[in-house]
């Protein structure tokens, strides 16, 4: 989606007009026609509501739409914003209309609500259909370009910082979208590297061999039944002060889970294809703050496998050794997430020493039974990360639900003959799952895991989103980084 501010006097080139109102605040200069037509429809402006009706104009039709943003003083009144922005492009995107402009003479909206109105409308334009041949003209979208006019000045700055976040989100959504025979452990790698090629990241790649010799163990044990090799790939930014620790984000990647040995139900198999979202997640993440230049040091790091069942993998009851050292039982192979992701949380300790470590992964589905698509599940051994990155998810809208941990639960995976369990008993299995990670957390090093399960897709379309991937975590992540690193 293309977006063009232009002069604040410029005429809409586009015939299709669309005006911000707020609650009870119906323009006093539309034409007749419009505002009474907008009071027989009831439309006051309030979030959500959406009135079109058609003019004449200079001599040309005008179809001219009022998209309600609610009160001015709202709680929620970013939100509102945004999602008048996704609302309007939700309804138009196969219209027929080529573009729109968006008239914000007399709206009042401030820079961040300009730039959260146009962040609305364009990540609710995104759709993947690279493998869609037969669409017809009517399915095909055909909005491509949004205009700005009447904004005030500093309001295309805003933008600005907010389209690197929505080029972030985008990547995100096209890696969870892609199926597992296009993006697998190489392909994930070589996709990152193509993408941020010149953004002022570097990337570290660590295959099978290097991790072997390493003594990953966890990890390289979920992969050994796949003929897709396994890869760890870190993405470091460092554009903040000069020799100032790092953050940590680090995301699981299984690429696709069958769920190995202990084997997955066939129905609904094919949606492990977005077992990967939390390594997408930090991937578009670092894009995102690539793009921005945020002033902060972070390191992304995905640990990216494959789950297979073929005669090299592993069993229930095998032992495997961490790269910690730690050994773990493996009770069921479809816990493989937290065997990837402790590796992932030993090394990048060990190499970066972060001031703070924030994973995210698909980890169970205990925690779509416990908070279905609304949160996220926060767990985490600090409170004022907790704090920071719960603050962040309602400001972001990728909200996050903390849930306890403690020693009561840590007993459910102790082992009787390793160290740990890679699974507890039947219930809470989310807790349980973040009581191993913690196991592999430095002593001292704030450390906060996010089951995003319930959140990286969607049966049905959202407010800012089509049927399908998400892209949570990126908004999350990149408010977290300014509101907590960059000040």
């Amino acid at each position: 989606m293309q977006i063009q501010f232009l002069d604040a006097s410029a005429t809409p080139s586009t015939r299709l007009v669309v005006r911000p109102v707020n609650q009870d605040a119906i323009p006093a200069e539309l034409e007749p026609v419009l505002a009474e037509g907008a009071r027989a429809t009831r439309f006051s402006g309030k979030a959500g509501q959406i009135f079109e009706g058609f003019v004449e104009r200079a001599g040309g039709l005008v179809r001219v739409v009022l998209a309600g943003i609610g009160s001015p003083t709202a709680d929620d009144r970013m939100s509102a914003v945004e999602r008048a922005g996704a609302g309007v492009v939700a309804r138009f995107l196969t219209s027929g209309e080529p573009g729109l402009t968006f008239d914000l003479a007399g709206s009042g909206l401030s820079n961040d609500e300009i730039a959260g109105l146009l962040l609305g409308a364009r990540l609710r334009a995104w759709r993947h259909d690279a493998y869609r041949t037969k669409l017809t003209d009517e399915q095909k979208p055909s909005l491509k370009s949004i205009a700005v006019v009447g904004a005030p000045t500093g309001a295309a700055d805003a933008w600005e910082r907010e389209a690197a976040v929505a080029e972030g989100i985008e990547f995100t959504r096209q890696l969870v979208t892609e199926p597992a025979n296009v993006i697998y452990p190489e392909s994930f790698v070589i996709r990152c590297q193509e993408r941020m090629a010149g953004t002022g990241l570097t990337l570290r790649v660590l295959d099978d061999t290097a991790m072997r010799e390493l003594g990953m163990g966890a990890l390289l044990g979920v992969a050994q039944g796949s003929d897709r090799p396994a890869r760890l790939l870190a993405i470091e930014w460092n554009n903040g002060p000069i020799g100032e620790k790092p953050v940590a984000f680090v995301g699981k990647g299984v690429t696709f889970d069958t769920g190995g040995i202990s084997i997955k139900p066939a129905a609904g198999m094919e949606d492990m294809k977005w077992d990967m979202g939390g390594a997408g997640a930090v991937a578009g993440t670092m894009l995102a703050l690539a793009l921005r230049q945020a002033k902060a040091n972070v390191i992304g790091v995905c640990g990216l496998v494959e789950n297979m069942p073929d005669a090299k993998a592993q069993r229930p009851g095998d032992v495997v050794t961490s790269l910690s050292g730690q050994t773990i039982e493996v009770i069921n192979t479809d816990a493989e997430g937290r065997l990837v992701l402790c590796d992932a949380l030993t090394w990048v300790q060990r190499e970066y020493a972060p001031k703070a470590v924030v994973d995210l992964a698909t980890l169970t589905g205990a925690i779509i039974a416990t908070l279905a698509s609304e949160y996220a599940g926060l767990f985490s051994n600090d409170d004022d990360l907790a704090g920071k990155l719960t603050a962040a998810g309602k400001a972001s809208g990728d909200q996050l639900w903390r849930l306890p941990m403690g020693p009561n639960y840590d007993k459910m995976i102790d082992s009787p003959i390793a160290d740990m369990k890679n699974t507890g008993a039947r219930f809470g299995g989310s807790i349980t799952a973040a009581q191993f990670l913690a196991r592999f957390i430095d002593k001292g090093t704030p450390w906060a895991h996010l089951d995003i399960a319930g959140t990286v897709w969607a049966d049905k379309p959202g407010a800012t989103w089509e049927k399908g991937a998400t892209g949570f975590g990126v908004r999350l992540l990149d408010r977290y980084v300014r509101d907590s690193l960059e000040g």
